[in-house]
């Protein structure tokens, strides 16, 4: 438990760490946020149709697919639903993210998605130790992105750099949370376990094709698409390493 709790721990202070970049150096280059997303998106998408939907199938059988639609749904719901407006990389609707009403709403969905991070990364771990690394992986490298967004539409709605920490911080503690509700979940029932790696495969594929993939096409940059098959390519290579070095 300690050692997935402190992957957790890594991941929260790897988006804090993205805030702290905006909070020091305003015009942190857009293109590097693009790139990161963009490997992030073909990471995450790859991981999600090579391993997580295989493996929850062979786990549940026909009963995954009902898990997997139901993350999708959930995480749609409360980051698009419930919150209604949430993206990724930086502030960019000033018309509406000028109030702080708005800006908590957007916070508020940053911080269930970090829940369902930590989710994956523990209910992953306490099933397949090397998927979860993959996971593990694929969550860091949109943690320095999300932490832009936290401080970015922190600052945009006129509220202190303070303010603007205590809201990363507060971030960060919700993927230990979510690392933590895993452990729980694994503690009332065994096949809980299972039941939340399915649920997993459907939040990934969420955040992948419904959080970045969108970013990425909304920019003008014609590279960030190319990047979303690169990390396609990563996540091939990175699992076949990972293969070879446990066994």
């Amino acid at each position: 438990m300690l050692r997935i709790l402190l992957f957790g721990m890594l991941a929260s202070a790897v988006e804090v760490l993205g805030g702290v970049l905006v909070l020091y150096k305003k015009d942190w280059p857009r293109k590097a946020q693009e790139y990161l997303m963009a490997l992030s998106a073909g990471f995450l998408l790859a991981l999600v149709f090579f391993e997580l939907v295989p493996e929850s199938l062979k786990l549940l059988g026909g009963a995954a697919s009902f898990y997997i639609v139901l993350g999708f749904a959930v995480l749609h719901f409360f980051e698009h639903t419930i919150v209604g407006h949430l993206h990724f990389g930086e502030e960019t609707h000033h018309e509406v993210m000028v109030s702080k009403t708005a800006s908590m709403a957007a916070i508020s969905g940053m911080l269930i998605h970090a829940f369902f991070d930590g989710l994956s990364i523990s209910a992953a771990m306490q099933f397949d130790y090397s998927i979860g690394l993959l996971i593990f992986f694929a969550i860091i490298l949109h943690k320095i992105p999300e932490g832009i967004t936290v401080a970015s539409i922190t600052l945009a709605s006129k509220q202190t750099v303070k303010t603007a920490m205590l809201a990363l911080l507060t971030i960060g503690g919700a993927t230990t949370l979510g690392i933590v509700a895993a452990f729980i979940l694994a503690q009332v029932n065994q096949s809980l376990v299972g039941i939340a790696f399915a649920f997993t495969a459907g939040t990934v594929c969420y955040v992948g094709a419904s959080d970045l993939i969108p970013e990425i096409n909304r920019s003008e940059n014609r590279i960030a698409p190319l990047i979303v098959l690169a990390g396609m390519l990563l996540f091939y290579f990175s699992q076949s390493l990972l293969e070879n070095l446990i066994s």
